[in-house]
């Protein structure tokens, strides 16, 4: 597949869909309009790659929905340079959008087949995070902590402590908290053991699954 006039077209109105869903953070948009989402996905779903909707892709995980993915962006406030610990590589839709953001990656997947496809593809399209692993991301990243920022891209039945942790005082964590249907959570780390905690409405996301596979 390639990147087309046409794919570019549909993509700056997929940037409208998310300002007029309240996205107004610059320079996630500019990612969003930038991305080639259509390539991240199964061919079969690349006349779809442009609506506002998540899709699956390998071992039963989706691309999430754009919106979304600007939402916790924004909620991110990403600076240039700083390590972002992402939870959940997926597809790397997610992960392409930080490297536009200028962040240091370091991203962690569980599912071998989605890590093995993903790593190879991102450096493919000309992103390279700092990391890429593979493993529980429950456990997070210990051995690169601290980090200014901690995504987490499915849905957490409870919040780990492990990850909180591994955030740097000032650092913010957004991360999708519940069961069947979660809700966006931002954490503000204001000191050693004390966090801010803020909710922003519910969101589906697939279950954050602990151990490997």
């Amino acid at each position: 597949m390639k990147d087309t006039y046409r794919h570019q077209g549909k993509r700056q109105q997929l940037v409208k869909t998310v300002k007029k869903k309240g996205i107004t953070d610059e320079k996630v948009l500019a990612a969003i309009g930038k991305i080639p989402r259509h390539l991240f996905m199964d061919s079969s779903f690349e006349d779809h790659a442009y609506q506002d909707k998540a899709f699956p892709i390998a071992a039963d995980q989706t691309i999430s929905q754009p919106y979304t993915v600007a939402f916790q962006t924004e909620l991110l406030e990403v600076k240039k340079g700083e390590k972002v610990l992402e939870i959940g590589t997926g597809s790397g839709y997610q992960t392409a959008v930080l490297c536009e953001l200028g962040a240091k990656v370091y991203s962690i997947e569980r599912q071998r087949e989605l890590y093995k496809k993903t790593k190879s593809f991102l450096s493919k399209i000309g992103y390279r995070p700092k990391h890429l692993s593979f493993g529980d991301g429950y456990k997070g990243l210990p051995e690169y902590a601290p980090f200014d920022k901690i995504i987490v891209t499915a849905g957490a039945p409870e919040v780990p402590k492990e990850l909180l942790g591994q955030l740097k005082v000032g650092g913010r964590m957004v991360i999708p908290v519940g069961t069947e249907v979660q809700t966006m959570t931002l954490f503000i780390r204001k000191s050693a053991k004390e966090f801010d905690r803020k909710e922003y409405g519910a969101f589906r996301f697939v279950p954050l699954l602990g151990d490997k596979n």
